[in-house]
């Protein structure tokens, strides 16, 4: 799959036919599910730029006010124009931006983080909410807490998209937004940022994507159990990717790295569908044999667990591009 020139095409904004255009969806309600049987809240063309917001993972607007339910409600779902079953949607995230100064997390840490009698005094009912206040301006995030030695704490911000998913490919259950799988979903992955493509299997007519759970910033293993939580602007592009192999698992691609995702319960086997993916990414782009990928993946595979608070273990299995530019598609 030319997943390098479709993302270059997306970035620079080319459509299969005519001018692009931006569009604007002003959200006024919010879902829990990744479900097939939510009306579309708009149609969007391949090409075009759709801007709109989300609200925090507990459903805080930009304005402070709570306008849905907690648990990663999020905006959606968009039909993609010519997706079908069986196609990949390509989507570039346009821009990723913090409309609010100030975000939510949590005194504690997530149960695979660590040994329970060292948490347990952080953990469950012991755990409180922790404000932050975030200074867009300057680039950096600082916690509002009275304890003396982090009152000069402060870190990066790094805004991105917790949620990107496809509607859920089962007819018979519908995900809550706190999961993720094979449809994308709560990766809660920091590389879903602007410039980055995500690439998704699409499992029904229009694809109907949603979008969601804002984070300013974000540790690997989300081991808080929620990230730096807030409200962003955010905007996409899609391209429909058709006759290629059906995707597996999401695939995420940024300026610097190529990233297969793998979703299983336990570690190994999300780091064996992570491995997986993306050994049938390069294998297929470069035409490598498998004793070939052995020595391209080998030595420059990284991996990342981007979270640890979901259902399912994730991995992301990463290679650097400047590894693959000096082989031949």
């Amino acid at each position: 799959m030319k997943y390098l020139l479709t993302f270059l095409s997306l970035i620079i904004g080319l459509t299969v036919s005519g001018q692009p255009k931006s569009v604007s969806y002003q959200p006024t309600i919010f879902y829990n599910n990744f479900s097939y049987k939510i009306p579309p809240v708009m149609r969007v063309a391949q090409g075009d730029t759709l801007l709109s917001e989300s609200v925090d993972a507990a459903g805080y607007d930009k304005t402070g006010v709570r306008v849905a339910k907690r648990g990663n409600p999020v905006t959606g779902p968009f039909y993609i124009e010519g997706a079908l079953p069986g196609d990949i949607v390509a989507i570039t995230i346009t821009n990723v931006a913090i409309n609010r100064d100030y975000a939510i997390t949590v005194e504690t840490f997530v149960r695979r983080s660590m040994p329970m009698d060292i948490i347990k005094p952080v953990y469950a009912k012991n755990a409180i909410g922790i404000k932050w206040s975030l200074d867009t301006k300057n680039g950096y995030a600082t916690p509002q807490t009275t304890y003396d030695n982090i009152k000069n704490l402060r870190v990066p911000l790094h805004p991105f998209m917790g949620c990107v998913a496809v509607a859920a490919p089962t007819k018979s259950k519908e995900p809550l937004t706190y999961f993720a799988d094979q449809y994308g979903g709560n990766m809660d992955f920091n590389k879903i940022k602007t410039g980055s493509t995500v690439y998704l299997p699409v499992f029904h007519e229009g694809a109907l994507l949603y979008i969601g759970d804002g984070h300013a910033a974000q540790g690997d293993g989300e081991i808080n159990g929620d990230a730096l939580e807030t409200s962003m602007e955010f905007g996409f592009v899609a391209k429909v990717i058709k006759g290629e192999p059906a995707l597996s698992f999401p695939r995420i691609e940024d300026a610097e790295y190529i990233a297969s995702m793998g979703m299983d319960k336990t570690l190994e086997g999300a780091l064996q569908k992570a491995t997986l993916g993306l050994y049938e990414w390069v294998k297929k782009d470069y035409n490598l044999t498998l004793s070939e990928a052995t020595q391209v993946i080998g030595p420059s595979i990284e991996y990342r667990i981007p979270t640890l608070a979901g259902p399912k273990l994730e991995v992301a299995a990463m290679i650097k591009k400047e590894v693959l530019i000096l082989l031949t598609k």
